[in-house]
């Protein structure tokens, strides 16, 4: 299969689960957990979920650190 033929699947595979997510309001899976399901996939743009995630993730245990910082000087 050419990249083309695999950047539009994973496209068309990604609008189908905006969609569905929208329809099913009764999810048991919260966003994190759906994300974390994308990154580990080999679908296009899943390491950019997952470098993203990381990303978030140090970003909001540098701001707890500071946070607790000013709090116990």
């Amino acid at each position: 299969m050419s990249k083309r033929v695999i950047a539009i699947l994973g496209a068309a595979l990604l609008v189908v689960a905006c969609t569905e997510e929208s329809q099913q309001s009764s999810s048991t899976r919260t966003q994190r957990e759906k994300d974390s399901i994308l990154a580990g996939s080999q679908i296009p743009g899943a390491r950019a979920v997952k470098k993203t995630m990381t990303t978030a993730d140090s970003a909001a245990a540098r701001q707890a650190r500071i946070d607790s910082a000013q709090q116990n000087p």
